[in-house]
C-alpha cells in the first residue's frame, strides 16, 4: 500500500481545494449546500471530501454546489448539530459518539474495547450494526449516508504522566467530547473526565484545564496535540467514526437522481478515506516520536477488568437495550 506522508496530504489538500473550489463563493445552482466538519484541511477527511464535492458538481452538471466549512468554522459539534437539525446546515460529518446526544444508540460502536481490529469494525459498521444506527438516526429526521468514515482507534495523551494501567487514570483530568459514552467510560476507569468541544481542546490542554485527552493518531498529529502533550499511550480503547449526516427535510426535497449522485460520490470517498487513514496511521507513531512524544503500549487487561468490575458493560447493555446489544455482540471481540 502506498504510504501517505503529512507533506503529501498538505500538498494534496491545497491542490484539491483549489480544483474543487470549495472556498470560493458558490455559483448559482439549483441546490446550494452547506457542509461542515471539525477537522483541519490537511486531514484525509477534507482531502477526500473535496474530491467528492467536485465530482458531485460535475456529475450534477452544476445543479448541486456544496460549500465546505472545515475546522469548526461554523461552531463546535453540538452547535453545528443544532444548525443541521434546523436546516441552516445541510450536511455534517459527525462522530457517532456525539450524535448520541440526540440518537443514543449512535454511540454503540464506541463501547470500550469492543473491537480489536479494522476487519471487525468494517464488518459491523457496513453490516447490521451500521444499519441499526442509521435507522435510529432517521427517526430523528436526519439521514445518515451508508458508509461511515474512519476516525480511528483512540489513544490517550498526557502532559503529566504515561498511562500504563487503569490505576494511572485515577483522578486524571482527561478531556472528553460532549458525550455520555466517554464520560461513563472514563468515570468507570477512575478518571475525572471534562467535557469540552473539540475547537476548545488545544487551549484547554495548554492552560492545564485538562491534563490529557484521547484521540486517533491522525488527529493528534494534524492538530499538533504533541505541542502540548508529552506522553502517548497506545490503548486503542475505542473505535470512532464520522457519519455523513443530512438534514432530513433537505434530503427528501432532493430529486432521486441527485440523492443517488451525492450518496455514490460521498460513499466512494469514504472508502478512499478509510484506506488513507490506515496508511497514515502506519507512519504516525514514528512521526509523533520524532516530534518529542514518549510513546508506550500498555497491556489493556487492567482497563477491561476495571470496566467490567465497575459495571460499565452491564450499564450500557441496559441503556442500548437487548436488541442493539445483540447486534453488537455479533461483531465484537469481548463484552463484559
Amino acid at each position: 500500500m502506498h504510504k501517505l506522508t503529512r507533506r503529501q496530504f498538505v500538498i494534496g489538500t491545497g491542490a484539491t481545494l483549489a480544483s474543487a473550489g470549495i472556498l470560493r463563493k458558490a455559483r448559482a445552482a439549483e441546490f446550494t449546500v452547506k457542509y461542515c466538519n471539525n477537522q483541519v484541511v490537511t486531514h484525509p477527511m477534507n482531502i477526500r471530501m473535496a474530491e467528492a464535492i467536485e465530482a458531485i458538481r460535475k456529475d450534477s452538471n452544476g445543479r448541486v454546489e456544496i460549500q465546505a466549512f472545515p475546522n469548526s468554522q461554523l461552531g463546535g459539534d453540538t452547535d453545528v448539530l443544532a444548525q443541521l437539525r434546523a436546516g441552516a446546515v445541510q450536511l455534517f460529518h459527525l462522530s457517532g459518539l456525539i450524535l448520541a446526544t440526540l440518537v443514543p444508540v449512535a454511540s454503540i460502536n464506541g463501547v470500550g474495547f469492543a473491537f480489536k481490529s479494522y476487519s471487525e469494525v468494517w464488518r459491523a459498521m457496513d453490516g447490521d450494526l451500521g444499519k441499526f444506527v442509521r435507522e435510529a438516526t432517521a427517526r430523528a429526521n436526519l439521514y445518515a449516508l451508508e458508509k461511515i468514515w474512519d476516525n480511528g482507534f483512540r489513544q490517550i495523551t498526557s502532559s503529566t504522566r504515561p498511562i500504563l494501567a487503569a490505576a494511572d487514570l485515577k483522578g486524571f483530568k482527561i478531556r472528553v467530547p460532549v458525550s455520555p459514552m466517554w464520560t461513563s467510560m472514563f468515570t468507570a476507569l477512575g478518571a475525572s473526565p471534562v467535557s469540552i468541544n473539540w475547537n476548545e481542546v488545544y487551549s484547554a490542554l495548554q492552560t492545564r484545564i485538562a491534563e490529557g485527552q484521547e484521540n486517533p493518531l491522525a488527529i493528534i498529529e494534524t492538530s499538533k496535540i504533541y505541542e502540548v502533550q508529552k506522553y502517548l499511550s497506545m490503548t486503542s480503547h475505542m473505535w470512532d467514526g464520522f457519519w455523513v449526516l443530512a438534514n432530513g427535510d433537505f434530503w427528501r426535497k432532493l430529486p432521486k437522481d441527485l440523492q443517488d449522485t451525492i450518496s455514490h460520490r460521498i460513499n466512494e470517498a469514504a472508502d478512499k478515506q478509510r484506506a488513507d487513514l490506515e496508511a497514515l496511521n502506519n507512519n504516525l507513531a514514528k512521526t509523533l516520536a520524532g516530534q518529542g512524544m514518549d510513546i508506550r503500549t500498555p497491556d489493556t487487561g487492567s482497563f477491561r477488568t476495571q470496566l467490567r468490575n465497575a459495571g460499565y458493560y452491564k450499564e450500557w447493555q441496559g441503556k442500548y437495550g437487548n436488541d442493539a446489544w445483540t447486534v453488537l455482540k455479533k461483531y465484537a471481540s469481548e463484552l463484559g
